[in-house]
Parts: structure tokens; C-alpha cells; sequence
């Protein structure tokens, strides 16, 4: 399970963030810690969810480099890049999405996300599940980059804390019960 964001404090509470978020709270729920290790660009630690053990992981490149960071947590874990879907799930921050709109999908495209299109092109895949939180477009004629770098207002920051909530909550689905049932219950209008 990899949160996708940027590193360092100024980045901290940001649009672009919130999978980093989401692993950073299934960490504190299931009483791991998420440490940097010797050969991984990334800090990352095993929790148990239900009955499974799972890689939690937060990237220490920056977005658009999280492949670089994620092909070798993926051989680390023993996944391999065209196993079984479920084997990696990537929790990330969707523009197509309304904000706070929570949703799982299997493999696709990248809807812009260059974290993912760097996860694709170093996995040579896009096989694997993500869990996607919407942060909505940006207003007016704002750059979608300047967009997801910026903290959003007290009430969007209240909605995106319940989707944090909700993306490790899908996430806690998808480990436990598979990927079907996290589609059902997170991909229905609410």
C-alpha cells in the first residue's frame, strides 16, 4: 500500500498529499511506523490488517519521481508487476474527482497524475489497484500544478481530512475483504 505526495514540511497539508495521508493514518491505526530503510526512497513498515501482513509505504521522492521509489518496494514485498491486481494499491489525490469523493478502481490510465505516470513507467504497468481521493479542479483559470500544491480552506481541509478517513478505511476494505467489496461499498453515490 503506497501513499502518494511530496516530501518535506511545505508540502505538508496539501491537495497533492492526501495518499500520503491515508498510509500515514492506516499506520497509526494498526500501531506501526513508517521508518526510512537502507535502499528504499521511502519510509515504510509492516502493520497487520486483519488477517494479512501488509507493506504500508510513503515515497521520499517527490510526486512526479514516485516510481522511483515505488518499483523497489514492489521487489522488496515480492510482488510481482503482473500478479494479481491487489498486490499494490496506490492511494493518491484525483482532479476528476469531486473533493472528498473517495473511490477504488483496477489499473487505467493516469488522468495527469505524473506520480502515477511515473509509477506506470517504472512498473511497466498499470495493472495495480488505486484508491483515488478526489480534490476536485482547480477554480477559475488556476493551474492544475498550483492547484495541489496549495493547503486548501478550513472547510475543503475538514472535507478532505473525512476522505483521508475514508481512503484508509477503502484500503482496510480491500486487505480484509478484497477488491469487489471495497468497489461496492467506496465506488456507489453517496
Amino acid at each position: 500500500m503506497v501513499g502518494l505526495g511530496n516530501p518535506g514540511p511545505e508540502f505538508a497539508g496539501t491537495r497533492h498529499n492526501v495518499g500520503a495521508d491515508a498510509v500515514d493514518l492506516l499506520a497509526e491505526r494498526h500501531h506501526g511506523t513508517l521508518s526510512s530503510e537502507k535502499g528504499l526512497a521511502a519510509r515504510a513498515g509492516e502493520v497487520r490488517i486483519g488477517e494479512r501482513r501488509v507493506l504500508l509505504a510513503v515515497p521520499l521522492t517527490y510526486m512526479n519521481e514516485s516510481g522511483r521509489a515505488v518499483a523497489p518496494l514492489v521487489r522488496r514485498a515480492g510482488v510481482v508487476s503482473d500478479g494479481p491486481a491487489a498486490a499494490l494499491v496506490v492511494v493518491h489525490d484525483e482532479l476528476d474527482l469531486p473533493s472528498g469523493r473517495v473511490k477504488v478502481k483496477v489499473g487505467g490510465g493516469t488522468a495527469g497524475n505524473n506520480g502515477l505516470r511515473s509509477v506506470h513507467d517504472h512498473l511497466h504497468t498499470d495493472g495495480y489497484l488505486r484508491v483515488r481521493i478526489g480534490i476536485g479542479k482547480p477554480p477559475g483559470r488556476q493551474s492544475g500544478a498550483d492547484y495541489v500544491l496549495k493547503r486548501p480552506g478550513s472547510a475543503e481541509r475538514q472535507v478532505l481530512r473525512v476522505a483521508v478517513e475514508l481512503a484508509a478505511d477503502a484500503v482496510e476494505v480491500i486487505a480484509a475483504e478484497g477488491v469487489e467489496k471495497a468497489m461496492h461499498r467506496f465506488n456507489t453515490a453517496r
